[in-house]
């Protein structure tokens, strides 16, 4: 979907706030036993600190990683794009879940000497939810934002030669 890098800064910083904001809800629901209204305003404390984490691991070095191991399950040139999108976002999902997982549990966790184990179930736990989560909800939800911030008429404008 983006076509240079000022519009793969914006998707990923989309994509960045819809993930991460929505793990950050669900690992805050996990400690305190239940989803409730206080979740969503305490999740914006973390997302100070974890935004910026997934910006950098995602834009960086994660992004290449997943479009390289999806490049290898599907071929691009002749794949369906719902096929390159699902492989890119498994990809994703695969190398950033444990990722964040590590970072949450360094910074969150308190995990001692049971830092592997911790880490270990922080990742199922997150997996799961961070799957699904982009698959049915945040993927499509931050395609549709960022067609409507680059429609692609414009860019096929910007593309043509001018005659």
């Amino acid at each position: 979907m983006p076509k240079n890098k000022f519009q793969e800064v914006i998707f990923t910083i989309i994509m960045v706030f819809f993930m991460v904001y929505a793990m950050i809800c669900y690992n805050i629901s996990l400690n305190v036993g239940g989803l409730n209204n206080s979740v969503f305003l305490s999740a914006f404390h973390e997302l100070v600190i974890m935004g910026p984490i997934a910006f950098v691991l995602d834009f960086f070095i994660v992004s290449k990683l997943a479009f390289a191991c999806a490049n290898r399950m599907v071929d691009f040139r002749s794949c369906h794009p719902f096929s390159m999108i699902l492989a890119i976002s498994v990809a994703s999902v695969a190398f950033m879940c444990p990722l964040m997982s590590l970072a949450a549990t360094i910074l969150f966790k308190n995990a001692g000497s049971q830092f592997i184990s911790v880490w270990l179930q922080t990742t199922a736990f997150n997996f799961p939810m961070a799957f699904f989560w982009q698959l049915i909800y945040a993927g499509p939800i931050v395609r549709f934002i960022f067609r409507h911030i680059f429609p692609e008429k414009e860019n096929a404008k910007e593309a043509a030669p001018n005659m």
